[in-house]
């Protein structure tokens, strides 16, 4: 397969608390899991599962370990329909594993086991993959994971923007500052930022990326360093998307529903709105897709929903 979306780094399984404000050194406390996982994973599975009214091929290029983390992470990709040929198993190291805290002021806090996570290699890059691509997608977690990774990300930009100067690039910063500092972050994502067509900052990453405070003056910053569109994710209360065709941004509103597990919400986000794009819809249209996408994951426990995009079309019909 050659897919028309494709997205590259870690695939981890995560183990999250059941109970919020319990620390990970707590002994004898409970975990829940293996989940499948990784950012750019929950990003490809969730565009996976909301394109299929599209016929839109998707794809992934990542390692996981010769175990049995690694056989759900890609059993869950391949029966959501996403191409996992350029999946390599690792046979020194184990699947990645992150182990989850919930906090109630609605942080959360991470420990990481890389394993195999951090060993995607630009090797691993073929450059007939990408003859049919149309949107590849870059998470900042990938560029500060390793630095094999991260040069994996750049040489896929390198090759898809060769291959089709067309192709878009999207890009969600997902700093994590317990992968490195965000100075540093901040700099190996310089030369995503230059190549990006759409951008998905939170607001303290907007301010962070732009230099200065103030979310939706960080955006509109953002926007004159070369990204078309710059979508600023509000979790709960929507999305705000700005545009060389709307500088001002066009406010939409979230949905309100039982928050049960937020984590790959945002990653969910991101796929939606790539599928909406890709499909020609006006960005308002595609705002309110992405927001009630995000909607129905936090609904649902685990990294990886299991919601069709008839399950989105539903919620966003009670809102209209």
């Amino acid at each position: 397969m050659k897919p028309i979306i494709i997205s590259l780094g870690e695939l981890l399984v995560e183990i999250m608390r059941t109970e919020v404000d319990v620390p990970h050194g707590r002994i004898g406390s409970y975990y829940k899991g293996p989940f499948p996982s990784g950012a750019p994973a929950i990003f490809i599975n969730t565009a996976t599962r909301m394109s299929k009214s599209f016929n839109l091929t998707t794809g992934f290029i990542g390692v996981v370990g010769n175990d049995e983390f690694g056989e759900e992470v890609r059993k869950k990709l391949k029966s959501d329909g996403v191409d996992i040929s350029k999946i390599r198993i690792d046979n020194l190291r184990t699947t990645g594993i992150a182990f989850n805290q919930y906090n109630s002021d609605g942080t959360r806090k991470f420990i990481f086991a890389v394993g195999a996570a951090g060993q995607t290699s630009p090797d691993d890059i073929n450059e007939e993959y990408f003859s049919n691509v149309q949107v590849l997608h870059i998470m900042g977690s990938s560029l500060s994971i390793s630095e094999s990774s991260r040069k994996s990300c750049y040489k896929a930009i390198e090759i898809a923007k060769s291959l089709n100067p067309q192709t878009i690039i999207s890009f969600d910063p997902n700093l994590r500052p317990e992968m490195l500092d965000i100075k540093t972050i901040i700099e190996i994502s310089k030369p995503v930022l230059d190549k990006t067509t759409i951008l998905f900052p939170s607001g303290e990453e907007a301010e962070m990326l732009a230099g200065i405070k103030g979310a939706e003056k960080a955006c509109k910053k953002l926007l004159e360093m070369g990204p078309k569109i710059v979508v600023l994710k509000q979790g709960k209360d929507g999305c705000t998307i700005y545009s060389s065709e709307d500088t001002n941004g066009i406010k939409i509103k979230g949905f309100e529903v039982e928050e049960i597990d937020p984590t790959g919400a945002g990653d969910s986000f991101d796929g939606a709105f790539i599928v909406g794009y890709l499909a020609g819809w006006d960005l308002k249209r595609i705002g309110m897709f992405a927001n009630a996408t995000g909607a129905l994951k936090v609904q649902f426990f685990g990294p990886m929903a299991n919601d069709t995009y008839e399950d989105v079309l539903k919620l966003m019909d009670k809102k209209i």
